[in-house]
């Protein structure tokens, strides 16, 4: 048995046979791009020139003041280029894939910044590029197909399923199938078969490095806890990968829906409704029915409703380094409000998650304790659904009146 892409059983390659040279051929390339000094620094130099890192860890004043518990610093992966940590992973697959020689990058998306951040890095580094995305989210996240689109990508709606992540996933294996020589499949998430998770933790890795070194810088000592939302898991992987060997709690937040009771959520490792399974290639949670069927799932945000999660925090819940929270839709918007209003910050709806629970927590916290939450991306995404959920009137009019213009 390969052991390799194991944490605590879960993780794994569980791939078609036709596959096995594609990923010989990758994991080669990981390896020997981990092992080699050059090239993390080539993109350490990628990453400072073209997407604004490091991004700033900013203390937030106005927050500490209103919860008077700990001292609240949040990590603004926001400012990335394409405005989301996503950016970190394409752009070390994108250096990745030239060492392959392969001249196409296909990937899949669900709010649409992994699909941008991809775009992005096709058409700096000259490759052809398509996008799969659920029908559902590309009607959720409409701006960023368009951003796509003129990118030079092609986005291709998939109608199957429930018409969100995990059915574009299903698509884009089905495309590499088909295109392996010429083509590299870059995953989004710390999800998936060997050595994706892995890989794409260690591009990730970024941000807790940088995290742990600015609070020190700061404050001269580390923070209590960290708080990362989780779909996939990669931004919370990410930020947990600077503080992994420290006595700092790690703290994941899912997406809790309309709540754990109703069914509607996609809670992995904070509800008892998720099972040990494999699909799309590896082994992990995943939100199944009694005959490995995958459910439904629900989030008020893209990001987060994927079936699965990363083998990793499977294993970090395991060992008992990580622990996992859902915060409602509701709990969401109270928290992008809340941050809007106190610090000036318009916060993913995926981020805003991982400040839900924070807030929570805060204020019985010490003054002299220090949190980091990691605002993985930002808001200005959202704003159809942060729009329809607060029922805004003005927004309605003006929605009525570009109708109007383009006779609809």
């Amino acid at each position: 048995m390969d052991k390799r892409g194991y944490f605590s059983g879960f993780g794994g390659c569980f791939i078609p046979e036709i596959l096995n040279e594609t990923f010989e051929e990758l994991v080669k390339a990981y390896e020997a791009a981990k092992a080699d000094p050059a090239f993390w620094q080539e993109y350490i130099d990628v990453m400072s020139n073209y997407s604004c890192r490091p991004t700033p860890l900013t203390f937030a004043e106005n927050l500490t003041n209103h919860f008077g518990g700990a001292r609240i610093y949040i990590k603004r992966e926001d400012l990335n280029h394409t405005g989301a940590h996503k950016a970190n992973n394409v752009m070390g697959q994108g250096l990745l894939v030239k060492r392959m020689g392969k001249k196409r990058v296909i990937a899949e998306t669900g709010a649409g910044q992994h699909g941008v951040a991809t775009a992005t890095m096709a058409a700096r580094m000259g490759f052809e590029c398509t996008i799969y995305m659920g029908e559902e989210d590309v009607e959720r996240q409409r701006p960023n197909v368009f951003w796509m689109e003129r990118l030079g990508a092609t986005v291709v709606p998939v109608t199957d399923g429930s018409r969100t992540l995990k059915d574009a996933i299903n698509e884009a294996f089905r495309d590499w199938v088909s295109n392996m020589d010429t083509t590299h499949y870059v995953l989004g998430t710390a999800c998936g078969p060997h050595p994706f998770p892995e890989m794409v933790a260690w591009f990730q890795s970024i941000i807790g490095i940088e995290a742990r070194k600015q609070i020190l810088e700061h404050e001269g000592r580390l923070p209590k806890s960290v708080y990362a939302c989780v779909g996939g898991g990669s931004n919370a992987m990410g930020l947990f990968s600077g503080f992994m060997d420290d006595p700092v709690e790690l703290v994941g937040v899912e997406a809790g829906g309309k709540g754990l009771d109703s069914g509607k959520h996609a809670a992995r490792l904070s509800s008892k409704d998720a099972s040990v399974g494999v699909a799309q290639g590896y082994k992990t949670y995943f939100l199944q029915d009694h005959d490995g069927q995958m459910k439904d799932t629900h989030s008020i945000s893209a990001g987060l409703d994927y079936v699965g999660v990363s083998p990793i925090l499977a294993h970090l819940q395991a060992i008992g380094r990580a622990r996992f929270e859902a915060a409602t839709d509701a709990e969401v918007l109270e928290a992008v409000t809340l941050t809007m209003r106190k610090e000036g910050l318009i916060p993913a709806l995926e981020s805003s998650h991982a400040f839900a629970q924070a807030f929570k927590e805060a204020p019985s916290l010490s003054k002299d304790d220090i949190v980091i939450i990691n605002q993985s991306g930002r808001g200005d995404k959202d704003i159809f659904t942060v729009a329809d959920a607060f029922n805004d009137p003005a927004w309605k009019e003006f929605i009525k009146h570009k109708a109007e213009q383009y006779d609809a």
